[in-house]
């Protein structure tokens, strides 16, 4: 046992300073301004889940077309159960719809769960309405 505690505390001491590898298939966050749509769900989802991703793709592709294209925009769809880290990233453990926009190096998070669940079925006008305000509202200040 102590050999192996030695063992480590030289390694983690021998690789101060040294780049980490990140692990394959995870991809290195950009520090570029940019606007995230993040829409988290679990493997098992509800109609009103599923409305809330199809609004979404929805108003990001017939509103936002150059945005993406340019890729200062970016639509995430992220199954909970697959991507853990991120979903603690954002302290998400539902379904939830998020918009991460960092701009000049500061990050705003804007939270539009209780929004999107209010809106995505019972009234769909409100949502993409809603959605491309607030999604433009970033993507104007990162401009």
């Amino acid at each position: 046992m102590v050999r192996t505690l030695t063992l480590l505390a030289l390694l983690a001491l021998g690789s101060c300073g040294q780049p980490v590898p990140r692990p394959a298939g995870v991809a290195e966050e950009s520090t570029a301004d940019r606007v995230e749509v993040l829409s988290f769900h679990a493997k098992r989802r509800c109609a009103t889940c599923l409305a809330i991703e199809h609004l979404t793709h929805e108003v990001v592709a017939s509103e936002f077309a150059g945005a993406l294209a340019d890729s200062s925009l970016l639509l995430r769809v992220v199954d909970i159960s697959e991507e853990e880290a991120l979903a603690d990233r954002y302290e998400v453990a539902w379904s939830s719809l998020l918009l991460h926009g960092r701009i000049r190096g500061a990050d705003t998070v804007i939270d539009l769960t209780r929004f999107a669940f209010d809106n995505a079925r019972r009234n769909p006008e409100a949502f993409k309405s809603g959605l491309k305000a607030e999604i433009g509202k970033l993507l104007d200040i990162k401009q």
